[in-house]
């Protein structure tokens, strides 16, 4: 009698050991998963190294994880600080504009079509009051400060994640082929033959999406960075960066080199602001139509639509390192759909 139970006594304490495992490390899940991309994406670059320093699993796993501190965690960080210093720096100059008097609605808002009349008039009709500034600035103060707290929060708790899933990196390169082998071990037991098939494709997809996402950022930053560098438009470093982060995001860079048009626009250079215009939609938006597929296809295509879903519901889910665990995630399940079903991409 004991016998017929004892596979389901086994199989429930297994399920309650799950349970409490993930119960326990719930809260670093987003950085343990963001860890396990990076080094599945970075794993051919880590054996190269290591052959490099004579099978010295610690000295390469550290150098590894210092160069992902230069590449990912410092830029971020130095982000973070930037868009705080130039915050302040915004919302001081806004206040002494208001001050002096000499704050007044863009000489293009007028020559909108339709509307430019009537939003000229009443942008004028509130700068020109006090009352009426009060009044707006007391509508508005509050989604305004909850949006930048926001903002901070996220782009905080990304440098803190990150910094977190860099630890993790450097156990998962300086233990990674052990743990290779416990983990083709025990997917053999569970999935049986098919095992190596489904862990080409997990492995494929998530450096195919990691190639895809992280090379088309890289490459939209870079000729972005050259834009605002010809085009005349300051802060390029901040900018170039913004570009990266908004790159992550489906239609993000436009909101970018859109503001650094506009802003040229704003200033009189309107020979230039027709360049950062041309510049950016031919170039920088045009980079995602030809990097992305040409990285991603090393992996598993990954329609708009996950894409998208993949990103909100991985800043939802995972906060700031969602942006690459979300589509990563579906990917992987998009894949091994695929590869269970035999279904081949339109």
């Amino acid at each position: 009698m004991e016998k017929r139970f004892q596979p389901y006594t086994r199989l429930a304490a297994i399920v309650f050991l799950v349970i409490g495992c993930l119960a326990v490390l719930h809260p670093f899940l987003p950085a343990i998963l963001f860890a396990c991309a990076i080094t599945i994406s970075s794993w051919p670059l880590y054996l190269h190294l290591l052959n490099r320093c004579k099978q010295r699993r610690t000295l390469a796993a550290a150098i590894m994880t210092v160069s992902l501190v230069f590449v990912i965690i410092l830029p971020m960080a130095l982000v973070t600080w930037n868009i705080a210093d130039h915050a302040g720096e915004v919302i001081e100059h806004a206040r002494e504009s208001i001050d002096s008097g000499t704050i007044a609605p863009p000489a293009w808002l007028r020559d909108i079509p339709l509307v430019g009349e009537a939003a000229d008039t009443y942008v004028r009709k509130v700068i020109g009051s006090k009352d009426e500034l009060m009044a707006l600035g007391k509508r508005y103060m509050e989604p305004a400060r909850k949006l930048l707290l926001g903002g901070g929060l996220v782009l905080g708790s990304g440098v803190a994640q990150v910094s977190l899933a860099a630890f993790v990196c450097f156990f998962l390169y300086r233990d990674g082929l052990a743990l290779v082998a416990a983990l083709r071990t025990g997917m053999d037991k569970i999935m049986g033959e098919h095992a190596p098939e489904v862990a080409d494709t997990v492995e494929r997809t998530v450096r195919g999406v990691m190639y895809g996402l992280l090379g088309t950022a890289l490459a939209q930053a870079g000729v972005a960075a050259i834009g605002f560098l010809i085009a005349g438009v300051p802060g390029v470093a901040l900018l170039a960066v913004a570009t990266f982060l908004f790159s992550l995001v489906p239609v993000g860079p436009p909101l970018i080199w859109g503001g650094a048009a506009i802003w040229l626009f704003n200033q009189g250079s309107t020979g230039w602001a027709i360049f950062m215009a041309v510049w950016g939609m031919f170039l920088i938006s045009g980079v995602d139509n030809v990097v992305k597929p040409m990285l991603i296809s090393r992996g598993s295509s990954l329609p708009f639509l996950l894409v998208l879903l993949g990103v909100m519901g991985g800043v939802l889910a995972f906060g700031f390192v969602g942006l690459f665990i979300g589509p990563t995630l579906l990917a992987v399940a998009l894949g091994l759909l695929r590869n269970w079903t035999d279904a081949t991409p339109a």
